[in-house]
């Protein structure tokens, strides 16, 4: 009896496509119109119009999706080329093997050896990136990340799914407890009418909890890959990984030929430069500003000194230590001057050519390894462009609006628990269609913030609905060009991510709705 095959990714999502333009066929069409007040206040009224079916838009639905997705397409390949450029020069494999020796002498520290050196590990890189998600609402930049915390996992005795745990749903966690996140929280607050960031201190508390149940479900499911590695879903693809550390376990000469020390001082020259250029930055940590820090110049004198000490030894730990300050000046980026994927992407660029020029790499050279790295990504940036299709869909067919109203209207009546707990599914619904959550919020609190207080609802529960809703399902939806692009660089089917995620993401869901139930029970500050 021939085995029935699973599904590709491709299949999968075109399938999706297909489903909802059949939606566009029987869903009446709507649109929520701005008009303004007599007060001057600005409200979204909902409007009847001609539903635009679907046919041979499914087919085009790859060109549409592309255009609408080129940001993060060309993220990928851009990220895509300069890592294969680092990760010739093996940089990375003797900063694991290093990595984990210092780890091991850890183990004869007795606290230590009681919680885990490998839970440690985990648990302080998963608390970083979920501090990131919390605070600036990193998301995107979880793409260049899981092709550094991937194939360390692998290095570890874990699977590529641990790795984007460790990276892409830790980030997750903190977008969804988003203590100071500006583009759910700040946006959301700022149109419901609301101080901003306020109530943090009961954000702060669902943060910790969302963490705790988080971080629990991760180390135990990778304490049984450890265990067992042929227990992984993903066995099978993380061929690639190992394959990859197998063929790179090659003998490596430790050495720092002159053209590193050249390229170095040639970049130090144009950091010295932007120093004095943007000598003082203000820091932007949620709705909090601090002004006047010298982070440039801080960050150009630490990479100066310590790269003098790298280069001493070798040409590998000076890579290492780009890769270091590359991500400290893109955290500098993003707080301090809004850097976006394109200020990313040109630094992960920027990382590529410094680290192959450093490695003696040629110019003829570089632009194979960058092609080669191109070639490889390249079925992650045609999977996101596919994805992308599916929101063009339901946007062009004119019925995102209509299931938006008609979920609105089913809450009349309800008690206040049964409220927010409908509001909840809805923003949950909603984010498999549209996971942009600066989008969902500004075409959903306007709608339902007024009808919060119509009921006598607290518009900061109402926020707190639209914070989980927008959060949990970002880590399953396949709409999200994030979560795509990030199974894509990591080697994961989707078929074999959702299978493996959709108790972990129910669990969680669940776990919002409990924690919504105080907010409309309990007075607190700031509700």
């Amino acid at each position: 009896m021939k085995k029935r095959q699973i599904p590709h990714t491709y299949v999968i999502i075109f399938y999706i496509i297909i489903f909802c333009a059949v939606l566009t066929w029987f869903i009446p069409g709507g649109a929520y119109v701005e008009s303004v007040q007599a007060d001057g206040t600005v409200q979204m009224t909902y409007q009847s119009v001609d539903r635009v079916p679907q046919t041979w838009q499914i087919f085009s639905a790859l060109f549409d999706g592309f255009v609408d997705r080129a940001d993060i397409i060309v993220f990928i390949l851009i990220i895509g080329g300069a890592f294969w450029i680092v990760n010739d020069s093996k940089a990375f494999d003797i900063g694991t093997i290093s990595f984990l020796r210092r780890a091991r002498k850890m183990e004869k520290n007795r606290w230590m050896k009681r919680i885990g050196v490998e839970n440690f590990l985990l648990v302080s890189i998963m608390l970083m990136f979920s501090i990131f998600g919390a605070v600036f609402g990193m998301s995107e930049e979880t793409i260049a990340f899981c092709l550094v915390l991937v194939p360390m996992a692998i290095s570890m005795g874990y699977d590529s799914i641990t790795g984007v745990c460790m990276v892409f749903v830790a980030a997750g966690l903190g977008f969804a407890g988003a203590v100071l996140n500006p583009f759910t929280i700040g946006i959301a607050q700022g149109l419901s009418g609301l101080p901003l960031f306020s109530g943090i201190e009961y954000r702060i508390f669902c943060w910790v909890v969302i963490n705790l149940v988080g971080f629990t479900w991760i180390l135990r499911y990778a304490m049984k890959v450890k265990k067992n590695p042929k227990l992984s879903p993903v066995y099978e693809e993380d061929q690639y990984w190992r394959d990859q550390q197998d063929s790179s376990s090659l003998d490596v000469t430790y050495h720092t030929p002159k053209i590193a020390w050249w390229s170095f001082l040639v970049l130090s020259v144009i950091l010295i430069l932007f120093s004095v250029a943007y000598p003082l930055t203000t820091l932007k940590v949620g709705n909090s500003v601090v002004d006047d820090l010298p982070i440039i110049p801080l960050l150009t004198g630490a990479f100066v000194v310590s790269s003098v000490f790298a280069l001493r030894k070798t040409v590998h730990l000076y890579i290492l230590n780009l890769l270091f300050f590359t991500i400290f000046f893109l955290i500098a980026g993003v707080m301090g001057y809004g850097w976006y994927i394109m200020e990313i992407a040109t630094l992960f660029f920027a990382l590529g050519l410094a680290a192959g020029i450093a490695n003696g790499k040629s110019p003829n050279e570089l632009v194979k390894l960058f092609l080669d790295g191109c070639k490889d990504i390249m079925s992650a940036a045609l999977v996101v462009g596919l994805a992308g299709g599916i929101i063009v869909v339901l946007e062009n067919g004119m019925i995102v609006d209509t299931i938006l109203h008609s979920l609105a209207k089913g809450m009349e009546g309800l008690g206040q628990v049964a409220t927010i707990g409908m509001m909840y599914i809805i923003q949950t619904l909603i984010n498999l269609v549209i996971p942009s959550g600066s989008a969902k919020a500004a075409l959903t609190m306007p709608i339902m913030a007024p009808f919060s207080e119509l009921i006598g609802l607290s518009k900061q529960a109402t926020v707190m609905a639209f914070q989980f809703g927008d959060g949990f399902t970002n880590m399953i939806t396949p709409t999200s060009g994030v979560l795509i692009a990030v199974l894509g660089v990591s080697r994961i089917p989707y078929d074999k991510w959702f299978r493996w995620a959709w108790k972990f993401i129910l669990l969680l869901v669940i776990l919002g709705f409990l924690l919504l139930i105080p907010t409309v029970l309990i007075p607190m500050n700031g509700f």
